[in-house]
């Protein structure tokens, strides 16, 4: 996968400070956003508020289990949640992961001071084929979100 442009809606540059608190939102929270969620707490501050959400209710996906699974992370009884669901509503960054969400979180902060900021990310959940294969979709996307955590988040904390 390419890496994405970061698309903000507000023109500020992200730079400075890590943020406090990151939101990551997909359409339904059941594979992208809450895979983002699990490893970027695995590598920010523990002080990081990090969240994860979807526009819409999902189910679990058991191929994100195996996949977070097999570099020593998981979900544990994590389920997905809505927007409407979450339990603060605060957040510095919303990184969206897919059109639907990235339009909602535009919406949602219409009036706030909240950079939204887009990583185009590919729903493995469409790819057809035997269980590896499909298994090799999720790593793919999981990969493709450390990568971009690591680089953006970790390694130049603040420029997303």
């Amino acid at each position: 996968m390419d890496e994405p442009q970061a698309i903000e809606h507000n023109g500020r540059s992200p730079g400075g400070k890590s943020p406090g608190a990151i939101l990551f939102m997909c359409g339904l929270n059941a594979i992208r956003s809450p895979m983002a969620e699990a490893m970027a707490r695995s590598m920010l501050p523990q002080g990081t508020y990090i969240a994860s959400a979807g526009v819409r209710a999902g189910e679990r996906n058991p191929f994100v289990d195996v996949v977070l699974a097999e570099i020593g992370l998981s979900l544990g009884r994590r389920q997905p949640q809505t927007l409407e669901e979450l339990e603060d509503d605060f957040f510095d960054v919303i990184i969206t992961l897919s059109p639907e969400a990235h339009h909602a979180a535009l919406e949602l902060t219409r009036a706030n001071a909240v950079d939204v900021i887009y990583w185009p990310t590919m729903d493995p959940s469409a790819t057809d084929g035997t269980r590896e294969q499909v298994l090799d979709a999720y790593r793919g996307v999981r990969d493709y979100l450390l990568g971009l955590i690591e680089s953006r988040l970790v390694e130049h904390r603040g420029s997303l």
